[in-house]
């Protein structure tokens, strides 16, 4: 692979976790303003903070390297949140489901990130795999809740990921 090749993979790898932070962010943001559970949360919370230092480690990264950010960010705003909303809205056990979904795709995806910049891009390798392992601990956080008790528990779960995959083939282009 060329240079320029593997800078164009650099650019697209980072155009997606940075949309990828933020939607999760915007995701945690709906569920914070209607879930009712007061454990779920502080969890919310803590996790919601987890990804406020992925997002801004990947602007600091969309800013220094001159990647262009999607275009899809007042979808990606709205759609994220209602999400967060409406996953909350359905109960504790449904908005945990989401995070859990989503947390699973995202630490493949980066997984496969880690093993496409193999030894090259220290820097950014070890902030992928860091964040890798923070959204396994809020995946493991969520299914501490009992989620076959949400309503359509399968659906929701193969949903949100068939999502998610959508969105991360889809921000690599625009």
């Amino acid at each position: 692979m060329g240079l320029d090749s593997k800078n164009k993979e650099i650019k697209e790898m980072i155009r997606i976790d940075h949309a990828g932070e933020y939607a999760a962010k915007r995701i945690y943001e709906g569920q914070l303003s209607s879930i009712k559970c007061p454990d779920a949360k502080k969890k919310i919370e803590k996790m919601a903070k987890g990804e406020e230092e992925h997002l801004s480690y990947f602007e600091s990264q969309i800013n220094n390297r001159r990647v262009r950010p999607t275009i899809l960010y007042p979808v990606i705003d709205k759609l994220a949140y209602a999400v967060g909303a409406v996953t909350a809205k359905m109960g504790t056990e449904a908005a945990m489901v989401c995070t859990s979904a989503v947390e699973e795709v995202i630490a493949e995806h980066y997984q496969n990130q880690i093993d496409a910049l193999g030894s090259e891009e220290k820097e950014l390798r070890e902030n992928i795999e860091k964040f890798r392992e923070e959204e396994l601990e809020h995946k493991n956080t969520a299914e501490n809740y009992d989620l076959e008790r949400a309503p359509a528990y399968k659906i929701l779960h193969g949903v949100i990921k068939g999502g998610c995959k959508a969105a991360i083939k889809i921000v690599k282009y625009l």
